[in-house]
């Protein structure tokens, strides 16, 4: 096993990537340097001819909050071109998990929020306990979940999006499966079974009619491409620096009520 100071650990174990996110003192929050940990340890697994599958889970009580909040803080001084770098990072990310050959599974052990939902949403496979709570939460604080948008609303459809991205309102696990979020919802004693009966099904799959069908899905599917990237990144760039955008994570450090409209 490989640990990271970015939070993250990996190990290769029967063929499996495992990466976990190892941050539990900031409920498992993502910053710059664990997007782009996380990046390299799915392109290094993608490539690695002695995996034939990827599993991300974490550790501790929730399985990701979203942004870190010292990343948040120095967020608020970037410059536009400096937003723009840091939402394509992410986009990356995003597009890595979403294109990789190998099969990508999630295991969600507890809540999830903003950016985690991307996560999820990118994966091939879902798999989440009963108690987990699910949240887009991004215009609460004056921004939009622009580059986890298009693997969102191509998993719960245009409609739902509408509702959750606009009321940023937490739903259930229950909710995340009718929704097509996650895929299955299972007793916490029995999500490890889950996950191991997905993984057998997988290994006695050709890996390379694996890859071959997830790209036939891809392309029927009209998937994300750098276009669509650039533009989602690009939009969430703009919102960072709006008045509204630098108000509300203000506002959110704060922990005080924003000021729409006054900023």
């Amino acid at each position: 096993m490989s640990a990271s100071s970015t939070g993250l650990t990996t190990i290769v174990e029967d063929g499996v990537a495992v990466l976990t996110l190892d941050r539990p003192e900031v409920r498992n929050a993502f910053d710059d340097e664990l997007i782009a940990t996380l990046t390299s340890a799915y392109e290094a697994a993608s490539a690695d001819p002695a995996v034939f599958a990827i599993l991300l889970r974490a550790n501790g009580p929730l399985f990701c909050s979203g942004g870190d909040l010292n990343w948040m803080r120095r967020m608020a001084s970037y410059s536009r071109q400096e937003n723009l770098a840091d939402a394509m990072a992410l986009g990356r990310l995003m597009r890595t998990i979403d294109l990789s050959p190998k099969p990508t599974l999630v295991r969600v052990h507890g809540s999830a929020f903003a950016g985690a939902t991307g996560l999820i949403a990118c994966s091939d496979i879902a798999v989440a306990v009963p108690e987990a709570e699910f949240a887009v939460t991004e215009v609460r604080i004056g921004l939009i979940p622009a580059v986890i948008s298009p693997y969102l609303v191509r998993a719960m459809g245009v409609r739902q999006a509408r509702r959750y991205f606009l009321t940023a309102e937490r739903f259930s696990a229950a909710t995340a499966l009718e929704l097509g979020l996650v895929h299955e919802v299972v007793p916490a004693q029995e999500l490890d079974a889950a996950i191991a009966r997905h993984l057998k099904a997988l290994k006695a799959a050709s890996p390379a009619a694996i890859a071959a069908t997830k790209a036939l899905v891809a392309a029927v599917d009209r998937p994300v491409d750098a276009a669509v990237v650039q533009d989602t990144a690009r939009r969430i760039a703009d919102q960072r620096g709006s008045a509204d955008g630098r108000e509300g994570v203000t506002a959110f450090l704060e922990k005080r009520k924003p000021n729409w409209g006054t900023a």
